[in-house]
């Protein structure tokens, strides 16, 4: 990957629908060079897919939390695909300690959480959750 592979993601991660013309323009670069970079990135799994980006107006009124997950090890195989069938997981991470699961939930009511946070303690293979509710959060980056 060069640098112009570097500013060519970069724009197309400001605006994942921009248009081949205007991102060769963006980048001062031939229609045709933008797209055959484009089309290799693609190709070699650079760019797996392009997704949308929640406005604040949506994503301030979701209800959000990471629910740590204990799992019989024997059913994880089972478990990680069932989690993955959840709408409302947003994103599911593997860790060390008492818990081998943490994923991250966002739900539009606090009825739809209780809901998910049942569904996800009553997966099979699923042996134990605890919820943290996010209340604030006081930066990302």
């Amino acid at each position: 990957m060069d640098d112009l592979d570097r500013r060519l993601l970069f724009v197309l991660s400001k605006d994942v629908r921009i248009s081949i013309s205007e991102l060769a323009r963006t980048l001062g670069i031939s229609r045709s060079t933008a797209q055959s970079r484009l089309k290799r990135l693609e190709s070699n799994g650079t760019v797996a897919g392009y997704t949308i980006e929640y406005g604040d107006q949506y994503t301030g009124n979701l209800i959000r939390a990471h629910v740590q997950i204990q799992v019989d090890q024997k059913l994880t195989g089972r478990v990680i695909p069932a989690i993955e069938k959840i709408a409302e997981v947003r994103a599911l991470h593997a860790v060390s300690g008492d818990y081998d699961l943490i994923a991250v939930v966002a739900a539009e009511s606090t009825g739809k959480l209780n809901a998910t946070l049942d569904e996800l303690a009553n997966l099979a293979g699923v042996d134990r959750t605890n919820s943290l509710v996010i209340l604030d959060t006081r930066f990302v980056r």
